[in-house]
């Protein structure tokens, strides 16, 4: 069966089988990612234009690595040398762009909500690579990707999702999918970092890390994004890391193993010590690897609706 959506928008919503069929999906990619030559015609054709309205390094070259294997033709579209600058809107934008017969549009934007007003604009199919503090859902589906990969499963496990997530989009990605997927899922953080009733959303929240580690079997670790940040909320990053930074002598004290997740850029020894991002417990560059996999089979549900 197809995506019941012919767009990906976010994973709020979206039903266990969808998000099953795009990990089982890129099961296949992931094949396809290691042989010799690492390129299928599946959307020769078909033209994709990826609309950053925010820097990226990691999201917009994977899926552009993503485009590429699947033989698509791709544009890249950056705002700093665009008519944005000149003040045109996001729906003239896009709808000039659409005259150029584009199939496909991946898209990241500061606004929360900008990926679902840009489906209504036009007639592509639309990918949201991140809107806002709201959701990434390429994101949340590679970290549950790499979960799967590691565990062999999802349900039944529990992760705890660390960091600052009142204004992380890949928390709430992650929230809506692990738990769709029957995982456990908390939250820790300094209380000025948790949303208030965040546990209407059906997650745990620890305010120690001590405490988490005690019950977990993932942490999937965020950095401090500072640049959301219209205030201080705790004194320093030495202080934070002292309290919530995830070492290897926190990790040590747990009764198993811990998993570590972390969506990058990696603030080495401030949410995560440098160790700890190199050992055996992290599975940072898998989720690299697992990132163009999972995004070429969005790609190619959406692009051929099979």
């Amino acid at each position: 069966m197809p995506l019941a959506s012919r767009h990906l928008l976010g994973l709020e919503g979206m039903s266990k089988n969808d998000i099953q069929l795009i990990l089982d999906t890129a099961t296949s990619f992931r094949e396809v990612l290691e042989r010799p030559i690492k390129k299928v015609p599946t959307l020769q054709g078909k033209t994709i234009v990826n609309l950053f309205f925010e820097s990226s390094t990691r999201t917009r070259t994977s899926f552009e690595l993503a485009e590429r294997r699947l033989s698509a033709d791709v544009v890249n579209f950056s705002a700093e040398s665009s008519s944005v600058r000149k003040g045109e809107t996001l729906k003239d934008t896009a709808r000039n762009i659409e005259m150029m017969k584009i199939d496909m549009v991946v898209m990241r934007h500061a606004a929360a909500g900008a990926a679902h007003f840009l489906s209504n604009v036009i007639g592509a199919n639309i990918i949201n690579a991140g809107d806002g503090a709201h959701e990434h859902p390429t994101q949340a589906l590679l970290d549950m990707y790499t979960i799967r990969e590691k565990f062999g499963k999802l349900e039944g496990l529990n992760v705890c999702i660390i960091g600052d997530i009142a204004h992380s989009r890949v928390a709430l990605s992650n929230i809506y999918g692990l738990k769709t997927m029957g995982v456990t899922v908390s939250v820790c953080g300094p209380k000025t970092l948790i949303p208030k009733e965040i546990e209407r959303l059906g997650v745990d929240v620890f305010y120690r890390v001590e405490d988490a580690i005690k019950v977990v079997d993932v942490l999937n670790v965020l950095r401090i994004q500072l640049e959301r940040q219209n205030r201080p909320y705790f004194p320093s990053l030495r202080e934070y890391r002292q309290y919530f930074g995830i070492t290897r002598e926190r990790l040590d004290k747990a009764e198993r193993p811990i998993t570590i997740l972390h969506p990058g850029p990696v603030n080495r020894d401030v949410e995560l010590s440098a160790d700890v991002a190199d050992s055996e417990h992290s599975l940072i560059l898998q989720q690299v690897l697992n990132g163009v996999a999972v995004r070429m089979a969005v790609l190619y549900l959406l692009g051929t609706g099979k």
